[in-house]
């Protein structure tokens, strides 16, 4: 055998370095460099989603900015930026509703995290798969039944003259479905079967060695949920109530078909304005009022992201 010179095997090894099948004259492997095309930018895949997200909210996020801080004067027709709209947003009937539809979002977005997890949790403890089946199927359909059909359901069921009321004689009762109390029964209608779709995946990642483990140690089952399993699932619990949260405080048709103006919405505010049904030169405080409820949203989504990706790390 006959050794190389020092200098003839450094170069060979420079020579096939990174080129694999190189050294014994095998054919350089698909995807090498020299047979392999460039490969296209990562972003050029999510570029129609960006298109899209730009016309369908970007677009209408800058006209809505630009008319809630600006305003044209009458005599001139000169265009100036002013903070009048988004003052007087925050000021009178406006911040009532904007306070209204905070507190019945809040109201019916914590029911609706406790009724759903409960729900939840009898679906995941059921050992026959039949009941998971009927309640996933209904969930997802209630979640999506809102508008115009759901309050008239509910008038026909729980109005002054509903089937339910006239038969529990509810209105003895101080029962009244076109009040606070009313909606927040109808958004319950929606937000729960939400609330259960949203849970149930997080309920199933919570893995049966874990309450074996701890039945193993002697812990009961309350201490298994109070060290164990609500705190793996509170970032869940708290991205589930976010999520109802934004679902109430956007809701607008069903609480315009039912309440009207009773109880003070900022959706239905808006709706007021966006009519004319407003003060000569108040006619941007609808855009400002849009901009509340996007800076809420926002805030609500802020919360919301950071708290379904712990929850995920935990759980898969």
């Amino acid at each position: 055998m006959t050794a190389l010179p020092p200098t003839t095997a450094a170069a060979g090894r420079r020579g096939t370095a990174g080129r694999p099948g190189a050294a014994n004259g095998a054919p350089a492997a698909p995807g090498t460099r020299g047979t392999r095309g460039r490969k296209a930018p990562g972003w050029l895949g999510a570029l129609p989603l960006l298109v899209f997200a730009a016309i369908g909210f970007g677009l209408p996020v800058g006209a809505l900015l630009y008319g809630a801080v600006t305003r044209d004067d009458p005599a001139t027709g000169a265009t100036a930026l002013t903070g009048e709209h988004l003052q007087r947003s925050l000021q009178g009937p406006y911040l009532g509703s904007l306070v209204g539809s905070v507190q019945l979002s809040a109201l019916t977005a914590l029911i609706g995290t406790v009724l759903g997890v409960l729900i939840a949790q009898a679906v995941v403890t059921a050992r026959g798969g039949a009941l998971r089946t009927a309640v996933l199927t209904a969930s997802g359909v209630l979640a999506n039944f809102g508008g115009i059909p759901l309050a008239f359901a509910f008038v026909a069921t729980l109005g002054i003259s509903g089937v339910v009321t006239r038969l529990g004689r509810l209105d003895s009762l101080g029962w009244n479905l076109y009040s606070f109390t009313g909606l927040a029964v109808i958004y319950l209608y929606f937000l729960v079967p939400l609330m259960v779709l949203v849970i149930l995946p997080a309920l199933d990642g919570l893995r049966p060695q874990w309450r074996e483990a701890a039945q193993n140690a002697g812990a009961t089952a309350w201490q298994f949920w109070r060290h164990v399993g609500l705190p793996v699932l509170a970032p869940s619990l708290l991205g589930g109530f976010v999520l109802l949260f934004g679902s109430a405080f956007a809701a607008h048709a069903t609480a315009a078909a039912l309440v009207g103006g009773s109880v003070p919405l900022v959706t239905l505010k808006i709706a007021d304005a966006l009519s004319g049904n407003v003060l000569v030169g108040q006619e941007n405080v609808a855009l400002a009022l849009s901009l509340d409820m996007i800076v809420i949203a926002g805030l609500v989504m802020a919360v919301y992201l950071p708290l379904q990706r712990r929850s995920s790390r935990w759980l898969h």
